[in-house]
């Protein structure tokens, strides 16, 4: 899937769920769907952050006796 598609997937479940909403006019709609599906892109493409604290603790596993 090519990052266009995906940007229009994105915006169709943005816009199934703004229409459930029903507080925008119909011509604002499908504007705020791909403003959404933007976000949600600029989101898949970022970097993670790095984990700190507790969650960066890898537990340790003991060896198998062969």
């Amino acid at each position: 899937m090519n990052e266009q598609d995906l940007r229009d997937c994105f915006a169709m479940f943005a816009l199934m769920g703004l229409i459930q909403q029903n507080e925008l006019l119909i011509n604002d709609v499908a504007k705020v769907a791909y403003t959404y599906a933007d976000a949600m892109l600029k989101a898949r493409n970022a970097e993670p952050e790095q984990e700190i604290g507790i969650v960066a603790a890898k537990p340790r596993r003991k060896a198998k006796d062969a």
